[in-house]
C-alpha cells in the first residue's frame, strides 16, 4: 500500500513534470512568433490560455506543499519540545 512517503514523492515529480512542461511551452511559444496565420495564432492563443492555468496549478501546488512542510515541521518541534532555535537544528543534523 503506498504511504505518505510515496504521495510526497509521487506529488514532487507531478510539481518537477508540470514545471517542465511549462518550460516547453513557454519555449514554444517564444519560438513560433512570426507564424502568423490563423491556424498559428487560435493554437499559439489556446496554448498561452493551457500555459496559464497550468502555472496557476503549480502556484497552487507549491504552496500546497510548503504548507504541508511547515506543519510537518511545527508538529516535529511539538513533539520535541523544541524550544529554541539551536535545539531544532542540532536535531534536524542528528544522525539516528
Amino acid at each position: 500500500m503506498d504511504g505518505p512517503e510515496h504521495s510526497i514523492h509521487s506529488q514532487e515529480r507531478l510539481i518537477g513534470d508540470l514545471r517542465q512542461v511549462i518550460e516547453n511551452a513557454e519555449e514554444l511559444l517564444k519560438n513560433t512568433g512570426q507564424y502568423t496565420g490563423a491556424p498559428y495564432r487560435h493554437a499559439r492563443a489556446k496554448l498561452t490560455l493551457a500555459l496559464q492555468a497550468a502555472t496557476e496549478e503549480l502556484a497552487r501546488f507549491e504552496e500546497t506543499q510548503i504548507t504541508r512542510m511547515l506543519e510537518a515541521t511545527c508538529a516535529a518541534n511539538e513533539a520535541c519540545r523544541d524550544q529554541g532555535g539551536e535545539a531544532r537544528l542540532l536535531r534536524a543534523f542528528r544522525q539516528e
